[in-house]
């Protein structure tokens, strides 16, 4: 059986932070880049926080009203991400809803809690959507659910095409908002929102 490598330390993480500045030509003992190694570390730590979270610990608790059966949806839910080809940020904003089965309501703070899940997570933006909708939607579990994103992306503002007020938009649906007049609702929603 072979060894296994051991996990990289913090400290391992601050050289190849310093690593990285000396590529860049920047020397690392300079009294203002010093601490720079450490910051960067917790900055990444929290920035990815998400892979140690279990998204479904969010819709363990609902209420139920039997009553209610309509669209329930959270527009402009901030967020962050990193994408992962570039590992630069994602920046934005998620519409997200979906339609309670049998009267099973979240409590309306859990949607931007499991967006902040997902975007802590090195991310395409295409599938931040998709995690979401897919999770309230089975692990609710939700009739249909919804998520639209806008968010720039800093891989195209920063660098390569360098465009500046580029905004990319995902829908990612699942369940009865695929399709019919669940989703022209939510997309109706999302769009005004």
């Amino acid at each position: 059986m072979a060894e296994q490598t051991p996990a990289p330390t913090a400290n391992d993480a601050r050289q190849a932070v310093r690593t990285l500045l000396q590529f860049a030509g920047v020397d690392p003992a300079q009294p203002v880049i010093a601490d720079t190694p450490r910051r960067f570390v917790k900055a990444w730590q929290e920035m990815t926080a998400g892979y140690a979270m279990d998204p479904r610990q969010h819709l363990e608790r609902v209420f139920v009203d039997e009553s209610v059966h309509g669209l329930v949806t959270v527009e402009a839910i901030q967020f962050a991400s990193l994408c992962e080809h570039h590992l630069l940020p994602v920046y934005g904003t998620a519409t997200v809803g979906y339609l309670p089965a049998e009267g099973r309501l979240l409590g309306l703070s859990k949607l931007p809690r499991l967006v902040e899940v997902f975007a802590r997570r090195l991310q395409l933006q295409e599938r931040l959507g998709r995690q979401i909708a897919e999770t309230i939607h089975q692990d609710l579990p939700a009739l249909g659910a919804g998520v639209v994103i806008r968010a720039t992306h800093s891989c195209m503002t920063v660098r390569g095409v360098n465009q500046h007020q580029a905004i990319t938009t995902t829908v990612s649906l699942a369940g009865a908002l695929e399709y019919g007049a669940h989703r022209a609702e939510f997309l109706a929603v999302a769009r005004d929102g």
